[in-house]
């Protein structure tokens, strides 16, 4: 058994994970992190710590788990004024005395959370800050604390994963690549909890409006605005109504608000998500909906989505990095939306003969 489960049966303990960010990771981690412990501790009283909008989804996911947020408010943008906010949630994990914590995030505050429980004695496993809270208290009073010690993950991530350092190796590289790309990676390889199936799925109702379009035609949800390699898709508009002409139905991602619930239930009454390398592959793969990746620079087999276009380099004319320069004769390399529309008819053409064939 892992050796951060305590073998126990009192019903009375308690077990907090802490998983916050991104939402759609927390979907793709946290969530099935939780069922993982569900099932290794059934006499245990799970908790699970994140931030914003997902706690609604996870909640709804997992009505038996006891599901604590932090606020946009309560995680301020300003560094001092986030610090003094994680002090008061350490003091109240403190006095709801667990058994067990354990940090499955990596972003500082996090980490800084698990460093400040790990010195008051509280039984963490997991992530936590290489420094100890008095050191960093000590430098921020003195003004010496660089700033590349909050900023880079590898300057401040301690871990008491054997696999953690895994985390900033190009894994991708592998010849072994997982079939559930990085959260399985990451939760079998890094935090060794060694779990032979995820469950990422979440049940929700589809959207009643797609639903009734989905009936007689195919619905395709374009999630492009943002992306890991830095290049925001710049022809979306143009894709959208190239692919309306072939009489789908298209929403885009704007249209739910930034809002994980109403994002899943659009993506469940879809047939095909277009997305980049971001997370809001790991939303359709909640919903169990097929998913085209329009790969640009990122690493595809991060994400091992059902399709892809071929990974190219940063485009000079979109990506981030040339914003403020005269782009106008800069040559784009992004994927044209006539080719996207061509492979999107494939994509159905053959999803329709998979299903032809059983």
């Amino acid at each position: 058994m892992n050796n951060m489960i305590a073998d126990n049966n009192n019903e009375k303990d308690k077990v907090l994970i802490i998983r916050m960010l991104t939402s759609a990771e927390v979907c793709a981690i946290g969530l099935p992190a939780v069922r993982y412990f569900q099932q290794q501790l059934p006499g245990s009283e799970i908790h699970f710590l994140t931030f914003g909008e997902v706690a609604q989804v996870i909640s709804a996911a997992e009505p038996n788990i006891h599901v604590h947020t932090l606020s946009a408010d309560q995680w301020p943008d300003d560094f001092f004024q986030a610090m003094e906010s994680f002090l008061g949630l350490a003091e109240d994990i403190v006095k709801d005395e667990y058994s067990q914590i354990i940090n499955l995030d990596t972003s500082f505050m996090p980490c800084f959370l698990g460093r400040f429980l790990k010195d008051a004695g509280e039984p963490v496993s997991g992530n936590y800050l290489g420094m100890s809270i008095q050191s960093l208290l000590e430098k921020v009073q003195q003004q010496t604390l660089e700033a590349e010690y909050v900023n880079i993950t590898s300057a401040y991530l301690d871990s008491s994963f054997r696999g953690m350092y895994k985390w900033v190796t190009p894994w991708w590289e592998s010849p072994r690549l997982p079939d559930g790309g990085y959260p399985e990676f990451y939760l079998n390889q890094c935090c060794d909890l060694n779990i032979a199936e995820l469950q990422q799925n979440i049940q929700v109702i589809a959207d009643k409006r797609l639903s009734q379009k989905a009936k007689s035609t195919k619905v395709i949800g374009l999630c492009l605005d943002n992306s890991e390699d830095g290049c925001q898709y710049p022809y979306t508009n143009e894709l959208k109504k190239l692919l309306q002409q072939q009489g789908y139905e298209i929403w885009l991602i704007s249209e739910a608000n930034n809002q994980p619930k109403t994002i899943l239930k659009m993506m469940a009454a879809s047939d095909l998500v277009v997305c980049k390398a971001n997370g809001d592959r790991w939303y359709a793969q909640a919903v169990d909906v097929p998913v085209m990746l329009i790969t640009g620079s990122s690493e595809p087999a991060t994400l091992m989505p059902d399709f892809a276009t071929e990974q190219v380099s940063p485009c000079a004319k979109h990506t981030v990095q040339y914003s403020e320069m005269l782009t106008e004769a800069l040559e784009c390399n992004c994927d044209k939306p006539e080719d996207l529309t061509e492979s999107i008819v494939s994509i159905f053409e053959h999803l329709e003969e998979e299903n032809a064939n059983g």
